[in-house]
């Protein structure tokens, strides 16, 4: 059984969630929480598996939360933030802080019952073309984007591999666009999770950034 906490300041939102959870096998809710501050004290005394997590609520927002949450012991639970993403110039923070994905409330619910239910599974849900609106995102700023450098340890193939995860291409997309087998460009990512301890798909996406291998004109 998974077990949500769900934090969001609208009621109406958190509600229409936990009717869902409630008729979906495999979920169960494990409490709600209107604020960052209710969503920390919460994630400690009902060791949810899951928390879906708003952004811009009064006292603690999101991304604070997210970062207390995370880091609260060894094994945390995952975060999935909810936001209206073309609004939210918080998104990067929240990954930042350890979401391991985030979500749009103009999913369609059934969507994002299938999230909770992968990010759970201990994989991050990231859409290919939600990526590529978060690099656009990245691209917006009015900071200059690092040069590419290094990355110790990672083999070119590897290197490319990153590069292509930042702009948001699927495992079958960079199969493609490298002439290698979906099995092969899984294979890849795996190992630069490993190699890099990113946490989840999303990590290595900020890395990509970070390193200087996407910039807005490479994109896509």
């Amino acid at each position: 059984m998974i077990r949500v906490l769900l934090t969001d300041d609208q009621p109406l939102v958190r509600h229409g969630l936990r009717v869902l959870i409630a008729d979906r096998p495999g979920l169960e809710v494990a409490g709600e929480a209107a604020n960052g501050e209710e969503a920390v004290r919460l994630a400690d005394q009902s060791a949810p598996d899951v928390v879906v997590m708003d952004i811009r609520m009064p006292g603690m927002n999101g991304i604070e939360a997210t970062r207390r949450i995370t880091a609260c012991s060894s094994t945390p639970p995952k975060v999935l933030v909810l936001t209206t993403f073309d609004d939210d110039e918080y998104v990067y923070g929240s990954l930042r802080a350890g979401a391991s994905g985030f979500l749009v409330k103009d999913m369609d619910m059934d969507q994002i019952l299938t999230a909770i239910e992968v990010v759970a599974a201990g994989d991050a849900l990231i859409a290919p073309s939600v990526t590529r609106r978060l690099i656009a995102e990245f691209a917006a700023r009015p900071d200059a984007p690092p040069p590419p450098r290094p990355v110790e340890g990672v083999t070119v193939r590897e290197r490319e591999v990153l590069t292509l995860v930042g702009r948001g291409l699927s495992n079958a997309e960079i199969a493609t666009r490298l002439h290698i087998s979906m099995a092969t460009a899984k294979a890849h990512v795996g190992r630069l999770l490993t190699k890099l301890d990113a946490r989840d798909r999303v990590q290595l996406v900020i890395l990509a950034y970070e390193l200087g291998l996407v910039t807005p004109t490479t994109r896509g």
